[in-house]
């Protein structure tokens, strides 16, 4: 066998192109059928009623009951088969616009694509769709394999219309490398050997063509050095390691590293692993590395060639692909996954979103579900990439809700924003803890958040009221107040609203910076914002205060008539009546105002913040 190296690839297309069916055809024509699978198969096939004594080969790819059920795939599939020329790995990407997610995940892997078109529709907007994954991704090669040319009476002029309107986009994308084959999966036509039912196609077969794929095996090993920290190792006191899994270049005991975001320089000192001691490891290899130095590494750090490290920065433009059913909302808080760094982030409203059957990049507020399109994002703090062009390992990203750790979306670093690298923290002399000395007392930001109308604003009152009888130094930001000058640009919609606490929540840290106890009083609707804000305070400075009032009560009072006019359909994305209101899940603490009045919410939430 001469061996090639592994070649990972996806099948990717349309709804009903025949990828199962193709994948089941490779696996049968390069014996990887076991007889007993084949006689299953041939049973199950018919069983479900296949048209004349052919096999269905896409029940040996569609796993899922529902797949079976109905005929189509939902997850991505993997499968291994061998030529005699080298091994594959490969993915089977569902069709369906509302499975795109799944057809990254496959990509995100893989070396090139086969791209599946059904010769009697031509080229369709999941075609299109999934090619600028491919080439977004960065997989270099396609195979473009005209399918179910059985169908067609093999035509070679839709063949030709097909391959020529697929080449024309494909150039406008970036991809270069197209191969194109009229195939049949079902009957096996130019699959594994040249057919001669299309005796005008005089190019290699669909393995032939897969077998000579160039696949640079080396790539990663070639550049400079690259170990994220998946686990700081500290079984006893004399040892210190940091595990991981090294992405790129090679490394051996006494180079010069550094480890990033920091920025602190060592050298190796040891490459361990359960077999031994190691003289080098290269790319691909899971290692135990120990630094000469005592220098700050924890998960998620990226220990890197020193005279070579990767870059670090807090503020991105990214191509995003949004997975979720509920839309992107700009300043809302996500976790950001890239390795094994984990970072909070926002993004801003899109700059574009990308058509995929023009290419033309068009105005948008957000993404919506299967949505392509370039964003800015900023993180909490500093993560250490590599635009995604140079670096999978480093450049690719997830976005995860932090309310329901679902995944969001998946994104490529495009580069840095320069003002990441541009604006600094100055150095001040004077401390926010100084500034709360000079007043004696705790910052702290007290956080009422409930619905409009449940008496936040007067219990704000009251508690700013007592404190400067108290002469604490206070300041209270009010929701009304606020929206006649900081957020007079702002209305109701939640993306507006996001941004509306995004702001304050940054006022209220300045003013805790100056030593002062903060007051608020906003509705703050959603968890995910009034967490952002938590996460902006010094441990322990948020304290949340929860109004529960009973929405029947909070409409009857109704003071600025607001429901009424909510209720007549007057004012739009009002919260409790068509926008929701998402309870605090373990404030600090609730007031009952059912139970208690003003005066005595105000005495139990100052007892809770003055020691």
């Amino acid at each position: 066998m001469t061996d090639t190296g592994l070649l990972r690839f996806i099948t990717c297309g349309s709804v009903d192109d025949g990828k199962s069916t193709l994948i089941g055809r490779l696996l049968h024509d390069t014996r990887q059928i076991l007889d007993d699978q084949l006689a299953s198969l041939e049973a199950d096939s018919r069983r479900i009623g296949t048209q004349g004594e052919e096999i269905d080969f896409a029940l040996l790819v569609d796993g899922l009951d529902a797949e079976r059920e109905q005929g189509i795939t939902i997850d991505v599939a993997y499968r291994f088969f061998a030529t005699a020329r080298r091994k594959y790995i490969v993915a089977d990407c569902p069709g369906h616009e509302q499975y795109t997610r799944n057809m990254v995940t496959g990509a995100s892997t893989a070396d090139a694509a086969v791209i599946l078109v059904d010769a009697r529709k031509g080229l369709l907007t999941q075609t299109r769709r999934h090619s600028f994954l491919v080439r977004l991704i960065g997989l270099d090669h396609v195979v473009l394999a005209v399918n179910k040319m059985d169908l067609v009476g093999h035509d070679q002029q839709v063949f030709d219309a097909i391959v020529a309107d697929y080449r024309a986009f494909a150039a406008r994308i970036g991809i270069s490398d197209v191969r194109a084959i009229p195939v049949s999966g079902l009957r096996g036509d130019n699959v594994s050997t040249r057919s001669p039912a299309m005796p005008w196609y005089d190019g290699p077969s669909l393995i032939d063509t897969l077998d000579a794929l160039p696949v640079d095996q080396d790539r990663a090993a070639r550049r400079p050095f690259r170990m994220p920290v998946q686990w700081v190792n500290r079984p006893d006191q004399d040892f210190r390691g940091f595990a991981g899994l090294v992405t790129a270049g090679t490394v051996r005991p006494g180079d010069d590293v550094r480890v990033l975001p920091g920025g602190g320089v060592s050298r190796i000192a040891r490459i361990v692993t359960a077999g031994g001691d190691l003289p080098v490891a290269v790319a691909g290899q899971s290692v135990t590395l120990t630094l000469a130095d005592e220098i700050d590494c924890p998960r998620g750090a990226v220990i890197a060639a020193a005279g070579d490290p990767p870059q670090a920065a807090d503020q991105f433009e990214a191509m995003v692909v949004w997975m979720a059913p509920e839309p992107l909302l700009p300043g809302r808080g996500y976790w950001l996954k890239l390795g094994t760094q984990t970072v909070s982030a926002t993004l801003q409203p899109p700059k574009y979103q990308v058509n995929v059957n023009t290419l033309e990049q068009l105005a948008a507020k957000t993404l919506d579900l299967n949505a392509i399109g370039a964003v800015q994002l900023a993180t909490d703090r500093p993560l250490t990439f590599e635009p995604y062009e140079d670096s999978r390992d480093l450049g690719g990203f997830i976005l995860i809700d932090k309310t329901t750790n679902a995944t969001v979306a998946a994104g490529m670093i495009r580069f840095a924003l320069r003002r990441s690298q541009n604006v600094h923290w100055q150095a001040l002399d004077v401390t926010r803890d100084r500034r709360a000395a000079l007043k004696n007392q705790k910052p702290a930001v007290v956080w009422l958040t409930g619905l409009s109308g449940a008496g936040k604003s007067t219990i704000a009152n009251l508690v700013e009221k007592k404190l400067a009888r108290m002469n604490r130094h206070t300041f209270l930001l009010d929701g009304d107040n606020v929206r006649h000058g900081l957020n007079r640009d702002l209305g109701f919609t939640e993306a507006d609203r996001i941004e509306n606490i995004r702001r304050v929540g940054e006022v209220a840290k300045l003013m805790t910076d100056a030593g002062l106890i903060v007051i608020t009083a906003f509705i703050s609707p959603f968890r995910a914002e009034r967490q952002m804000v938590r996460q902006m305070m010094a441990e322990g400075e948020f304290v949340e205060v929860f109004i529960d009032t009973p929405l029947a009560l909070a409409e009857a009072r109704d003071v600025k008539g607001l429901y009424r006019k909510a209720r007549a359909g007057e004012i739009l994305n009002f919260t409790g009546i068509d926008s929701p209101y998402e309870p605090p899940e373990a404030p600090e603490l609730v007031i009952d105002t059912t139970r208690m009045t003003a005066d005595e919410a105000a005495d139990a939430i100052i007892a809770r913040i003055i020691p």
